[in-house]
């Protein structure tokens, strides 16, 4: 217990709306409440009798209370909401952090847009849609879009230096704007059409599809409307297949389950009807015991706090206590009238159904793979002498024979992957290969963030690589005055078989095997696969980049509509690439001085 003095708070406390922070004697916020009368909500937590076990260990704590008055109690909600994302108090119910959610992105600053895949920070410029609520649900959309719309969907380094259609173009799946195949005007439309379909406005969408194709063949334009005809079709099965209902909902559909050992709230995404996919979350529960009491702290963190968009509708699985303000303020964050309730029938309780279901399915998944990480973590540390881990770090390097090099870190827990912790680290400034180097500059970057006490320190840290990578390591971590982590090096064994794999320790530089059954092995393996799995990703990913970026981009005076010229008139890079100064002078708008400044950039080896 602390000597906070609750009496003498309380006695000046305001009964006007507002928020509370409960604090220990260090400074660190336990608990953020809202209250539409702070003094009867705070005075709560101090009665002499029937709290939980929970509200019990929360106030035993409480060192001081901090209170923000507000002018209403939606005002109280969406600052609530605020506090709890930036402080993240143990005792609120807390969704893990994703990082940032995928959308479809539309860069309309372009005069032949494309549609991309994109996650993190909204872009300032061009369009957005969603956020999905899975990276699945927005490649599928986009893999539709493309056959049925032939939307480009190819960056604009490369758009902008095609000299002739791609393999998309050939296989039907783009209209080829790069080389003008399609106007300016006929293109502008098929960009309509997908802003309807993403919009769920569906009815809209064929409507207008089927006054093109009556108007195409009242002018005898035949293959044009036989296009139409197709991607109205097209359209049609898609309604088809995912359309529960007839008036296009647009809805988001939640449902809380709850056994021993966990529980998931599943968000079922409904937009014109329809379903785009299920978001499973897994809470830290707080002070929250009862399902109603868990949708009253879920749902205002999870659209408030994440920039999600609000459907106009919520159907819940069970009564939320504090429906009409959460409701009022929805519509006060999206400016339109956001109905929630959760006594619903028909088409809209298949909804819901569906939403329990994937909350049930979704939770005993987890269960089950949480008692094998148990399992293979109780073996770990049987073996190693150890504390059962709590987090563990995992490093690999990444590059194709030196280039585009990046290191990855991947963060384990007890429940398993902790993708909001995994970083990448792209390196520069070593000697093309080496590995060594690589690995070092990773380790130094990343544990001098935790020397200083930004990141937590892990229990354990594993290395992709044998003893010179595992020395590596230890030398940096000895640097820096780290000495309390657990580090060992996998590599392949003799046989370089899955299974076989061996096991270095830094402490006893002891070089071991471990049996191909063993469920330590199992999460070493585990762990060194998923670190290999994101490096190779985000190296891919940069050696595609670089690689897809033109020679000619950067060339003083050369913009894009010189270098599409110059393309088209060589027939290609390598083309261009064996002309004199003199041949690249005589191509239309290029002086001289910029044909030697084109020859240069192309000789540059």
């Amino acid at each position: 217990m602390t000597d906070f003095d609750a009496s003498r708070f309380l006695k000046n406390l305001t009964v006007r709306p507002g928020i509370y922070q409960m604090k220990n004697a260090n400074g660190k916020v336990l608990y953020v409440g809202k209250a539409k009368n702070l003094k009867s909500r705070v005075s709560s937590y101090f009665r002499s009798g029937g709290l939980a076990s929970k509200t019990m260990a929360l106030v035993s704590k409480i060192a001081s209370i901090d209170v923000t008055v507000t002018r209403s109690e939606v005002e109280a909600l969406l600052l609530e909401q605020n506090l709890i994302k930036d402080a993240r108090p143990p005792y609120n119910i807390l969704l893990r952090d994703d990082k940032s959610y995928p959308y479809i992105y539309m860069n309309t600053e372009h005069s032949f847009p494309g549609l991309y895949y994109r996650r993190g920070n909204r872009q300032s410029r061009g369009k957005t849609f969603g956020p999905f609520p899975s990276a699945g649900a927005v490649k599928s959309t986009l893999n539709l879009i493309q056959k049925t719309f032939q939307i480009r969907q190819c960056e604009q380094s490369v758009f902008q230096n095609r000299s002739r259609p791609c393999l998309q173009y050939q296989i039907g799946r783009c209209s080829a704007p790069c080389v003008n195949f399609i106007s300016e005007t006929e293109y502008a439309e098929d960009l309509e059409y997908t802003r309807l379909f993403l919009e769920g406005l569906n009815g809209e969408l064929i409507a207008s599809l089927e006054a093109r194709m009556d108007g195409a063949a009242q002018a005898l334009e035949f293959e044009k409307a036989a296009r139409y005809r197709n991607t109205i079709a097209r359209v049609r099965r898609v309604q088809s297949e995912q359309v529960m209902e007839s008036d296009s909902a647009d809805l988001d559909a939640i449902a809380v389950f709850k056994r021993s050992g966990g529980v998931c709230v599943a968000v079922l995404s409904v937009r014109g009807g329809r379903v785009l996919g299920v978001n499973s979350q897994f809470p830290d529960l707080g002070l929250f015991e009862s399902s109603e009491e868990i949708l009253d702290a879920f749902i205002p963190q999870y659209y408030l706090s994440s920039g999600r968009s609000i459907p106009t509708e919520l159907i819940c699985s069970h009564r939320l206590n504090d429906a009409v303000l959460v409701a009022d303020a929805f519509s006060h964050e999206c400016g339109r009238k956001v109905r929630i309730t959760h006594a619903v029938r028909g088409v809209r309780q298949q909804f819901l159904d569906l939403a329990k279901t994937n909350a049930e399915e979704s939770l005993a998944l987890r269960l089950a793979t949480r008692d094998g990480q148990a399992k293979r973590l109780n073996d770990f540390a049987e073996r190693f002498v150890l504390d059962i881990p709590e987090r563990i770090e995992c490093f690999d390097i990444s590059h194709t024979s030196g280039e585009a090099t990046v290191a990855s870190c991947v963060v384990f827990d007890v429940s398993g992957p902790l993708k909001s912790d995994y970083r990448i680290f792209n390196i520069t400034d070593v000697r093309a290969g080496d590995d060594y180097a690589a690995m070092r500059q990773a380790l130094s970057r990343r544990y001098r963030r935790v020397k200083s006490g930004e990141i937590p320190l892990p229990d354990v840290l594993i290395i992709d690589g044998g003893k010179g990578q595992l020395t590596e390591a230890t030398e940096i971590l000895s640097e820096l005055g780290i000495h309390d982590i657990f580090v060992l090096g996998i590599s392949k064994g003799p046989s370089r078989k899955a299974g076989f794999e061996l096991i270095h320790r830094a402490d006893t530089a002891e070089e071991l095997t471990l049996p191909s059954t063993s469920p330590a092995l199992h999460l070493i393996q585990h762990i060194r696969d998923e670190a290999h799995r994101f490096a190779i990703t985000k190296h891919r990913q940069s050696r595609s980049k670089s690689r897809s970026q033109s020679p000619l981009e950067g060339i003083p005076g050369v913009g894009p509509k010189r270098r599409q010229s110059l393309l088209r008139h060589f027939g290609g890079i390598r083309e261009l690439a064996r002309a004199s100064v003199s041949d690249i002078a005589r191509v239309a708008g290029m002086s001289h001085q910029t044909a030697e400044l084109v020859y240069s950039a192309l000789h540059t080896d």
